[in-house]
């Protein structure tokens, strides 16, 4: 019989190289791959930051000083047509698996599952922030002729004014968080975009021409209370006059906007672990 030298007895077997298992940044790298490697999420977010610039130098035509209106609020009034974009960028990542048919093999890659939903939020919230940011500046170089004309200058003086642009990025960002979390919720595009354009647009829409206790009161509790962050202090303080609902303020209304975030990602990361993926 042969035996082994201790020296070949310690040498390690050649073939492939172990492999490391699942680990978070792995998976964190997938999902932003996924995230740049579709080809219209550049032009998807290209085009909120074109819609949100064109519509803030549009409005900022036909805003006049005596309106009530800050110059900030004509920089971030391209929030708009951008809350779409932010929507659906959102609720494609939340459901690429689901409609690419790749949500068995990614799940079976990631068992637990919830890593994949965590990278999702860190992937959508890097994207959304840096589209919000591009949207903000071009907002701002487009707006710079009505400003110097018969709109508002855009003076850091007036009260809330760095809480509105910076808001613009944030409440951005929450848009794109909710737009995840019912993407992954509902995991079919369409669904998820109609959705977040009736909580976040159409309901405020329809109940603000009807006022009164119980509308003011269902419209405080819209994620679509989040855009008080984009009104400067005056024009939150004549908001909360005119309500018969509760004044939340601008950090309340953002409040809301965070908690609906929360509660449908929460949502989502249980339906996850708890049902099958097609």
């Amino acid at each position: 019989m042969t035996t082994l030298t201790p020296r070949a007895a310690a040498r390690p077997s050649r073939g492939a190289p172990a492999r490391p298992g699942v680990t978070f940044p792995r998976v964190l790298a997938a999902e932003w791959t996924k995230l740049t490697s579709v080809v219209s999420n550049p032009w998807l977010a290209l085009g909120t930051v074109v819609a949100a610039a064109l519509t803030a130098y549009g409005l900022g035509l036909f805003v006049r000083a005596d309106d009530g209106r800050s110059g900030s609020w004509v920089v971030v009034s391209g929030f708009l047509l951008a809350q779409i974009g932010f929507l659906v960028l959102g609720a494609g990542v939340g459901t690429s698996d689901h409609t690419t048919g790749t949500a068995r093999v990614t799940f079976t890659a990631v068992p637990r599952r919830q890593p994949v939903l965590a990278a999702q939020v860190v992937v959508t919230t890097v994207a959304a922030a840096v589209t919000a940011a591009l949207a903000l500046g071009a907002s701002y170089l487009a707006t710079t002729g009505p400003r110097a004309g018969e709109a508002p200058a855009l003076d850091p003086a007036v009260p809330g004014t760095l809480r509105v642009l910076v808001g613009f990025v944030g409440v951005g960002v929450a848009f794109a968080l909710l737009g995840l979390g019912l993407g992954a919720l509902l995991r079919r595009p369409a669904d998820a975009i109609v959705t977040g354009i009736v909580l976040t647009f159409l309901l405020d829409f329809f109940l603000q021409g009807n006022p009164g206790r119980f509308t003011d009161t269902v419209r405080a509790l819209l994620p679509s209370a989040g855009r008080r962050l984009l009104e400067d202090d005056a024009a939150v303080a004549v908001l909360d006059a005119a309500t018969y609902g509760p004044q939340l303020g601008p950090w309340g209304g953002g409040a809301v906007l965070a908690a609906w975030v929360v509660l449908v990602l929460g949502a989502a990361a249980y339906r996850l672990a708890r049902h099958d993926v097609r």
